[in-house]
């Protein structure tokens, strides 16, 4: 036995089947054999689908037997090519589910993985699709009734006739306690014995109870052969949704008062549960900021504003993000979206704001209990009661009571680095300098944080085949603590992308979003990977060219917890450059071989290696030769030369910041392309740079009572105005705005009823007139006595009488 090169150093006949060790172009004939690669690899949460396995075939008689998990066993066959089948089963996780088979039912010795995925993020070619969809969640409001129509393909479900059943799903027991379980049931059938023709219509009836108290579920359809609601047969399921076309007369006959009950009750729930909004993270402030910062924020597939913005759910906003992560204590989830001016909307100024989650839609490890069940938790705690106070009753203030918007006065946004070009570098803090060694180096480490991530080098081939004198970025490995090893390469097809974990290759080809240990990674096409890890840590790694070009993402919570090539990220580009003993060179060293020198330092060695050795050329250049290869030197420079045929397209093509890298790799590589994608690389950088500026919010300010405001954003330079009703009279500032300082100018606005202020006004001028009065009889009466002390008695002479003379 050989030691398997490729994956864990073992042996082979140790070594797992399961893709964390090993690389299949390494390991023997023995191991392919029990090693299951299968087709599809994926398929819903909810079970039914039929895959083959690839690589082995059995008996025509064999006894075939499917164990995922270690535990839930589905039935298998063999088809006439002597391929073998499994059944997929429902299933309460994500992510890739170990499986084994079996052709005896005792031992399993032959395994594979099994990809589990959340109905939302399924190919819609792969589900049931119940259309009329406006009719089956608003079923019951007035005016709106009739057929509801079905439509699937017929070769998912292997039978010339089918069964249409309906399956519901609960979490019963007391929230966060041991007996908070989930159930899927099976509850009737709406159709039997009906023909495999990709399509059903049927009018709703009214459901009586018990079933009538299932309000959340879907549509499965399986072969008439099997009994009434046998689980894990083949079968193809709508997504999961509201009940709404079940449910009993009541809700028919008085939709907004059956649903008022139902919210009345659910805001009684939440009284009773502990509070998760302190624990879920801010949301970014603007749009800009929402789509670059990819380590902790993606986009709602229910709200894109690459698909057309249609946010059924958010009326008004042109796109949603969710916080990647669940919430550390309670797996709740955050939800943040965006109006077509890129600013954050919130749920009290309108009922298309961003509302955090109680359930995580995307679920979150253990997975299997509530509410951490992919996207039926959310369902459950999130949307219907959305359902029950806003759609279906007009009692909103009950639901963002407990779902309000966060806001982004405490957001932090991430800081990027990035690798790209012949290779070139911009750390974290924004120091520029250029590497072209050849090896394998370490890109960022952050022990603290036990993230890493790793790049490989290798000399750049020119047009004519020769190798240039520089070299470019051809893979990146990554890992955070304990998680699956993430690597993306340059593929054997130009322009595209390979992506492996753990050493072995995984295939888009059906999902572009795969949930994996301890990381998530996202491959909407082949040119772009994002890898987004726990921490809220994202790798962007992009081709351009045949160069890759990898931008580093990492939160607050890094600074002062990273070493490499990217730099010591804390604000501060004096001290980027540090060598692995600690010595810091200057921001701009002496010479381009001291930079040389500084990054031949960062070499990583066989034992701390997370790449793939799957080939004689990267066993011999990499994992047997050295991880910095000394003899290759470089050209450190590429003096621009008039009589240069290039000169005139490099002038016109390199204008601009980053010019100097752009010219190297023009010249260097003698291509006005590669230049061309240098000139991108470092131009998208700079604007993701830009977007993740740090943006100063003041808060929510809300209208005063009896009174209106205008301005919805809450940003530094923000104006908000306010006006009163009819009848009132404004106090206070009627024009406030966002300072640099985060507080609002001004002071609070309120309303004064004009009858109050009549009072009021009355009531002065009452006391005014009085104290006038007051005033008036005062003086007249000083007045009047000092009169009276001014009186003089004359004596007429000859008269006895006195005569009074009054001046």
């Amino acid at each position: 036995a050989q030691t398997c090169k490729g994956g864990c150093g073992q042996r082979f006949e140790t070594c797992s089947c399961h893709p964390t060790c090993g690389s299949l172009h390494t390991c023997c004939v023995d191991y392919r054999q029990f090693c299951l690669e299968v087709s599809p690899y994926s398929g819903t949460i909810f079970g039914g689908t039929d895959f083959m396995v690839l690589n082995a075939t059995f008996d025509q008689n064999a006894n075939l037997t499917c164990r995922f998990n270690g535990e839930i066993k589905t039935v298998g066959y063999v088809d006439g090519d002597g391929r073998g089948h499994c059944i997929s089963p429902l299933l309460y996780e994500t992510g890739w589910i170990p499986f084994h088979i079996s052709t005896d039912g005792e031992t399993f010795s032959r395994e594979g993985a099994w990809l589990s995925v959340h109905p939302g993020k399924l190919d819609p070619h792969f589900k049931a699709t119940l259309e009329n969809s406006t009719k089956w969640q608003y079923y019951g409001t007035p005016n709106v009734g009739g057929v509801l129509n079905m439509t699937w393909n017929t070769s998912h479900v292997r039978a010339d006739r089918v069964n249409v059943e309906l399956w519901g799903y609960r979490e019963t027991g007391e929230p966060y306690s041991d007996s908070w379980l989930p159930e899927w049931k099976y509850l009737y059938s709406l159709g039997k014995n009906l023909s495999n023709n990709g399509q059903f219509s049927f009018v709703p009836k009214s459901a009586e109870k018990p079933f009538s108290d299932w309000e959340l579920g879907c549509l499965r359809v399986s072969s008439s052969s099997h009994p009434d609601g046998e689980w894990n047969v083949q079968a193809v399921w709508t997504e999961d949704h509201a009940l709404a076309w079940h449910l009993e007369d009541r809700f028919r006959q008085d939709s907004a008062s059956w649903a008022l009950d139902k919210c009345l009750k659910w805001d009684e729930l939440e009284r009773r549960l502990p509070d998760f909004l302190s624990e879920t993270i801010d949301c970014p402030c603007t749009l800009a900021q929402a789509r670059a910062d990819t380590g902790r924020f993606h986009t709602d597939y229910g709200c894109d504003i690459e698909k057309g913005s249609v946010c059924t759910y958010h009326p008004g906003c042109v796109h949603c993000v969710r916080a990647i992560q669940a919430s550390p204590r309670y797996a709740a989830g955050q939800q943040c979206c965006y109006d077509s001016t890129g600013t954050q909307v919130l749920t009290a100024d309108s009922i298309g704001g961003s509302t955090p989650d109680r359930g995580h839609d995307w679920g979150s490890p253990p997975y299997r209990l509530p509410p951490r069940v992919p996207g039926v938790s959310h369902w459950i705690y999130d949307v219907l009661s959305f359902y029950y106070c806003c759609l279906w009753s007009d009692n909103c203030h009950y639901y963002f009571t407990h779902r309000p918007s966060s806001d982004c006065r405490t957001y932090k946004a991430p800081k990027a680095g990035v690798v790209f070009g012949d290779p070139h570098f911009i750390t974290f803090d924004g120091t520029r300098y250029s590497f072209n060694g050849k090896g394998e180096y370490s890109l960022m480490v952050s022990p603290e944080r036990g993230l890493t991530v790793q790049g490989r080098t290798e000399p750049v081939r020119l047009e004519n085949g020769t190798l240039a004198k520089a070299t470019k970025l051809s893979a990146v490995a990554m890992k955070e603590q304990n998680s699956d090893v993430i690597e993306v390469r340059l593929g054997n097809q130009p322009g595209h992308l390979e992506v492996l974990r753990n050493q072995h290759v995984l295939s888009f080809s059906e999902q572009n979003w795969m949930d994996l240990k301890g990381v998530f990674v996202f491959s909407p096409v082949p040119q772009n990977v994002t890898v987004m890890f726990p921490s809220g840590a994202g790798v962007e790694v992009r081709v351009r060219a045949g160069n890759l070009a990898t931008t580093v993402l990492l939160p607050e919570e890094f600074k002062d917890h990273t070493v490499g090539l990217l730099g010591r990220m804390n604000n501060d580009p004096h001290d980027d450059l540090v060598t692995s003993n600690g010595t810091v060179l200057p921001p701009s060293p002496d010479s381009a071989q001291d930079l040389f020198r500084f990054g031949a330092d960062w070499a990583i060695v066989n034992e701390t290696s997370l790449f793939t050795y799957d080939s004689e050329y990267l066993l011999n250049t990499y994992y047997f030769g050295p991880k910095h290869d000394p003899s290759f030197l470089p050209v450190f420079s590429v003096p621009e030369n008039p009589d240069d045929p290039l000169h005139g397209e490099v002038v016109k093509l390199c204008a601009g910041q980053g010019s100097h890298f752009c010219s190297f790799d023009t010249l260097i590589t003698r291509s006005l392309e590669v230049g061309k994608a240098t000139r991108v690389s470092f131009q998208s950088h700079e604007s993701l740079v830009e977007a993740l500026q740090p943006v100063v919010s003041c808060g929510w300010l809300g209208p005063p009572t009896n009174g209106r405001k205008e301005g919805t954003r809450y940003l530094q330079g923000a104006v908000v105005k306010f006006s009163c009703n009819a009848g009132y009279i404004l106090s206070g500032s009627g024009v406030r705005t966002c300072q640099v300082d985060g507080q609002w100018s001004g002071d609070p606005a309120h309303c004064v009823s004009d009858n109050t202020l009549g009072i009021v006004l009355g009531s002065v001028i009452g006391a005014l007139v009085l104290a006038t009065m007051v005033a008036m009889i005062v003086l007249h009466s000083r007045k009047k006595k000092h009169r009276e002390t001014e009186h003089v008695e004359v004596k007429d002479i000859g008269s006895e009488a006195p005569t009074t003379v009054q001046f």
